[in-house]
């Protein structure tokens, strides 16, 4: 039952900061059964680009619990673009400072960790892309992986 309400605060929390967030272009999470990802099951996540002259910063959202075994995660990430080029990517998100401790954001045992893709990143075409996540963890049922997640925002071009 804590766990229900923890979910529930932080996901209400989410909420509220995220109709505040004026850069977002697209934001979404898929949940893990069982908090176990089968390396047999892709998550796909697709999202419309309207604006072609902006840049934009792709972000890989990870949500895990304190259960994960590993200080990283590996993903073969595969994304199309409405013309239907695809791209091939190999991304390691690292979870886990030198010492062992979690980084990102911590509350009770779930973490969220926000791992840049691709910085400024133009889309020359409008329409729906689309992104695919496979886990290469090298083990067939990865545990303590929650949800995960793609974010796309405008790029902050002030730094």
């Amino acid at each position: 039952m804590k766990r229900q309400i923890l979910f529930i605060t932080i996901a209400l929390v989410a909420t509220i900061l995220a109709s505040c967030d004026s850069n977002k272009v697209y934001e979404e999470y898929v949940e893990i059964d069982d908090y176990t990802w089968n390396s047999s099951k892709p998550l796909n996540f697709e999202f419309d680009i309207t604006d072609t002259t902006a840049l934009h910063d792709i972000y890989i959202n990870v949500r895990h619990a304190n259960q994960y075994p590993y200080s990283n995660l590996w993903l073969f990430i595969n994304s199309w673009s409405p013309s239907g080029f695809k791209a091939v990517d190999t991304v390691e998100c690292q979870l886990a400072d030198e010492h062992g401790k979690w980084t990102g954001s911590g509350l009770g045992d779930i973490w969220d960790n926000q791992i840049l893709w691709k910085k400024n990143v133009r889309f020359a075409t409008p329409g729906k892309y689309h992104v695919e996540y496979n886990q290469a963890m090298r083990t067939d049922n990865l545990v303590g992986i929650m949800d995960m997640g793609l974010r796309v925002e405008l790029a902050d071009n002030e730094e």
